[in-house]
């Protein structure tokens, strides 16, 4: 991909897309899309609205099948898998969830198991701790006989991303987990995301609208514009205002932030444009 801005990537990546075709009935999300999901790391997927960011994280969980193109799930295509060892491989936590009316957090977070279940192995003694595992690790567990409609909004992502845990898998794709979140919310939870990460145990990759949240939490970037990959990397070596200018259509300063020493937008009022 000429012209594309990238740092230094290895093999054995778990998630790798190659010459992705990505559309929804005849409308063209993204063509000859290549990307790598680096081992371990905390990375976040931005762009504008509508650049394709959910759709790339649709394609990689097998949700999307690829019009063209093809998705690798530890080096292997992801289409030839069984769904069930694909769901205990990897964890998806959509835009949109919908719980059951009345459910409890536990009940919930028990969902996560399902990829375990099998005619020959029901639920067992190992479920139950992987669901206390899931609700300890995000301080959920307090909140377990709750009903999941009665929560507040940072409760119930975390209650949410307890069911992904739950599925004991190493993979964890979280789409825009801290849309319609306050700023106490959303970083309540960003750093459980980060806790995860830094276990050592899980590589994340989330869709995320803040930049300067993105930058501050994210060790590796995806930037995304028009259905392409216009940059990846580290934050501290990749974004500059030229790239936020290219991507956004906005002039901005990228200064160090005093907290972190990561990059820091701060946008320009129009009249400096």
């Amino acid at each position: 991909m000429d012209g594309v801005k990238r740092t230094k990537g290895g093999a054995g990546n778990p998630l790798v897309g190659r010459g992705l075709h990505l559309a929804y009935g005849n409308t063209t999300v993204s063509k000859e899309l290549d990307v790598e999901v680096p081992a371990q790391s905390f990375t976040a997927v931005i762009g504008p609205n509508a650049c394709g960011k959910s759709t790339l994280l649709r394609a990689l969980s097998r949700l999307l099948e690829p019009r063209e193109g093809t998705v690798l799930l530890d080096g292997r295509e992801i289409a030839s898998y069984p769904a069930k060892k694909v769901a205990r491989r990897l964890g998806l936590l959509p835009q949109s969830s919908n719980a059951p009316h009345g459910i409890t957090v536990r009940d919930l977070v028990a969902r996560g198991r399902f990829p375990h279940q099998s005619f020959f192995r029901q639920w067992s003694a190992k479920d139950d701790a992987a669901v206390d595992a899931a609700l300890a690790a995000t301080r959920t567990l307090e909140l377990a006989d709750r009903a999941v409609d009665s929560l507040s909004g940072g409760q119930r992502q975390r209650a949410w991303i307890a069911l992904v845990l739950a599925q004991e898998t190493p993979l964890l794709l979280l789409d825009e987990p801290t849309t319609y979140l306050d700023i106490a919310h959303q970083l309540e939870v960003l750093d459980l995301c980060r806790s995860l990460h830094e276990s050592g145990d899980f590589t994340l990759v989330t869709v995320l609208h803040d930049l300067n949240l993105a930058f501050r939490y994210a060790t590796h970037l995806i930037v995304m514009k028009e259905g392409r990959i216009a940059a990846t990397g580290a934050p501290a070596e990749i974004v500059t205002a030229e790239l936020i200018d290219e991507i956004y259509g906005i002039s901005c300063m990228c200064i160090p932030d005093p907290h972190t020493g990561l990059p820091l937008v701060v946008p320009l009022d129009a009249r400096q444009t």
